[in-house]
């Protein structure tokens, strides 16, 4: 029997690769589904500690079967707990977010991360960013603004939410690469869970006491729990097919499939909370996409 080319080999490990990327990102949203479903249920800051605590729980217990108590080591501990309190920030404010605001509007804004990215690359790690590449953040903020202008006029502050769970996710993305090199990756879950769960704790009972009757903590029932242990699972299940497609492509390439998100978040925004985006929406999403597929495109990111 003939055997396979090299680099035909090579090609359909790539395809492979993406395909488990695409559906590792495609689940994250039906996650979001789940959590905008917690709306009128429990807060968005007390469902998020809860949904943490669980994945710290559920990961902290993995690596133990895996590596033992010598596996729960900390590298670097200042950054793991600056990783930590950003994934908070990230989490608590997007949160809220869906439970406010369209499901596809809140998303949208969060596919900023990677661009704040550059620039907080470019501030603190001086780290070069091309004239393109600014030029390209130019574009996204143009479609930020085409998404949120309904938001801007008629939800007071709550379009500042998805921007803050970007603006956090990009510090944790830069704090990521700091740490790369010195935490292996399931450690580096249970670490950022681990670390994030008493924070968002923190912010939950700090909004439960200032933040008015809208976070107000009552009773938990069955309804809570299992929506926010879908949302830890499915996180998991999707931080896992990412990782496992990593294996078969490089991030740049596999980066872009991010964007598989923003249909299928517009999809059951449709379909089960009856939100649909105008067409100036749909503008503003195509400029953030074309944003982020330039960026990961350039010579500096993919090298």
């Amino acid at each position: 029997m003939k055997a396979e080319p090299v680099e035909d080999v090579g090609n359909s490990a790539r395809r492979k690769a993406v395909l488990i990327a695409l559906a590792g990102f495609g689940i994250f949203s039906l996650g979001d589904g789940f959590t905008k479903s917690t709306a009128g249920l429990w807060p968005g800051t007390a469902v998020a500690a809860l949904r943490f605590s669980m994945g710290a729980v559920g990961l902290s217990l993995i690596l133990l079967l895996r590596e033992g108590v010598s596996g729960f080591a900390m590298p670097q501990p200042l950054v793991q707990i600056a990783r930590g309190a950003a994934m908070a920030v990230s989490t608590a404010c997007f949160f809220m977010a869906v439970q406010v605001m369209p499901l596809a509007t809140a998303t949208t804004i969060g596919f900023t991360a990677p661009l704040m990215t550059a620039v907080l690359s470019a501030l603190f790690l001086r780290e070069r960013v091309p004239l393109r590449i600014w030029m390209t953040i130019g574009v996204a903020l143009a479609g930020v603004a085409l998404v949120l202008r309904p938001s801007l006029s008629g939800m007071g502050w709550h379009p500042v939410l998805p921007l803050g769970a970007a603006l956090a996710m990009a510090i944790l993305m830069m704090l990521n690469r700091v740490a790369a090199d010195n935490t292996p990756d399931l450690l580096s879950q249970v670490l950022v869970a681990a670390l994030a769960s008493p924070i968002l704790i923190g912010f939950a009972l700090i909004f439960h006491l200032l933040g008015g009757p809208a976070f107000h903590i009552g009773p938990l029932n069955w309804a809570v729990i299992w929506r926010a242990g879908m949302v830890a699972a499915i996180a998991t299940a999707g931080h896992w097919l990412i990782y496992r497609a990593t294996r078969g492509a490089s991030a740049a390439r596999i980066a872009p499939a991010n964007y598989v998100q923003l249909p299928i978040a517009i999809t059951v925004g449709w379909i089960v909370f009856c939100d649909w985006p105008d067409w100036l929406d749909i503008a503003g999403i195509v400029l953030i996409i074309a944003a982020g597929t330039m960026l990961f495109r350039s010579p500096e990111i993919r090298r």
